[in-house]
């Protein structure tokens, strides 16, 4: 399916918020803590247009991924995909497209996905490994793979 990422705007962070509070249900769920104000809130506060880019579709809204700088590495965040989406190959592209980034520039990648979180095995595949968890959270790291032109 083609699909492509654009920067992000400030004026989209309603409809990313949105996206959160669909995909993220489930999992908040079954962990006890999904509350319909707060899923929403938590993507407010913490978007940064600056470092987000919005996925599209035949030029409609389907998703975003934020790569953000930090100390000693990039944390990869905001990674939602609309569920008539999820499985069609569209989050693994864009994923590998970031990495390879990260990997040209030989820094580290770092995330946390929520426990139970079929999202987990995604990162698992793309060689992210657990660095810590708690009964909330799943902390896992990237190293940078060696970059190879043309991949």
């Amino acid at each position: 399916m083609d699909w492509e990422v654009r920067p992000a705007s400030v004026s989209d962070v309603e409809t990313v918020a949105d996206l959160r509070a669909v995909v993220l249900r489930a999992d908040l769920v079954g962990l006890g803590r999904y509350d319909e104000h707060r899923v929403r809130q938590r993507l407010r506060d913490g978007f940064d247009p600056v470092h987000t880019w919005v996925i599209e579709v035949r030029g409609a809204f389907a998703g975003c991924v934020a790569l953000r700088p930090a100390e000693d590495a990039q944390w990869l965040e905001h990674f939602y995909l609309a569920p008539h989406l999820q499985g069609s190959g569209i989050g693994s592209g864009v994923l590998r497209r970031l990495l390879e980034r990260c990997d040209r520039s030989g820094v580290l990648v770092r995330l946390n996905v929520l426990q139970g979180s079929p999202a987990r095995r995604l990162y698992e595949r793309h060689g992210f490994t657990v660095e810590a968890e708690d009964p909330v959270d799943v902390f896992m790291v990237r190293k940078p793979g060696p970059f190879l032109p043309g991949e």
